[in-house]
């Protein structure tokens, strides 16, 4: 049986390890996050922004990169608590344990298993749809990863960088320079998910093959594109069911892994 390890960091700091499930089965990998978000999120009633961030627990949101945004970091690693709901069967939570230790490989963020001393951490839970806040909020956040719809590598992937600091790729401040959006396309109402964000882009070049970004048909109301690319209109973009290089590399620039 295949298994891996999320490690829970006690007040001592003491590791102990915790078994996940073999359910290599029930992750889809050629689902990728566009296709599995704007189903699970059709029709919900959760205001969201770009199509799966909840809008910020405080009034004067600051930039995902500034100040109080960032999970804290101790010695060489950021732990982040978490919390998966019992209401998860455990083959559930391993797909939802997989997403997390994927960042081990990586990156310096660590997942551990919230305590009574963890005020802040992240609380994954079956909701209506797929969708996170951006960045640390303060307090309990929750990471919504709705049952029949939203237990799948890349979304969990996508959540979670989400929750660590990051929006989403084809609305990044220099996103004109690579993309063209097609509004006449866009399903009414929807206009506001191409909204361009004063991103810090960390000195990495735009990815098209991020986890990050949604595919060119994203929101569409007619089955045409809502995006091109510039370089390439026919371009087959936004695929990814997992982190791509530059996706890795910004976590680690963010965080100083």
């Amino acid at each position: 049986m295949f298994a891996v390890v999320l490690f829970f960091v006690a007040i001592s700091m003491a590791a102990v390890p915790l078994k996940a499930a073999d359910s290599e089965n029930l992750i889809e990998e050629k689902t990728d996050v566009t296709t599995v978000i704007s189903k699970a999120n059709a029709g919900i009633k959760t205001p969201l922004i770009h199509g799966d961030i909840a809008p910020s627990k405080s009034r004067n949101a600051v930039p995902c990169t500034a100040t109080g945004c960032k999970w804290p970091k101790t010695g060489s690693y950021v732990y982040v608590p978490v919390q998966i709901s019992p209401s998860f069967t455990p083959a559930e939570q391993d797909i939802i344990i997989r997403g997390l230790v994927s960042f081990y490989t990586s990156t310096c963020i660590r997942f551990v298993w919230r305590n009574v001393n963890h005020r802040d951490f992240l609380n994954f839970y079956s909701g209506s749809g797929c969708w996170s806040y951006l960045g640390r909020q303060g307090g309990p956040q929750d990471v919504s990863l709705m049952k029949n719809g939203c237990l799948y590598h890349s979304t969990v992937q996508h959540e979670v960088s989400h929750a660590l600091g990051f929006h989403h790729e084809q609305v990044r401040s220099d996103r004109d320079s690579y993309v063209r959006v097609l509004p006449q396309n866009i399903i009414p109402g929807n206009e506001h998910n191409f909204v361009k964000i004063q991103t810090n882009n960390l000195g990495t070049p735009y990815d098209f093959n991020s986890v990050m970004h949604y595919n060119k048909f994203a929101f569409s109301k007619n089955g045409q594109p809502t995006l091109l690319s510039k370089a390439n209109p026919s371009l087959d973009f936004g695929r990814a069911t997992s982190m791509s290089a530059n996706d890795i590399a910004r976590i680690n620039k963010l965080y100083g892994c």
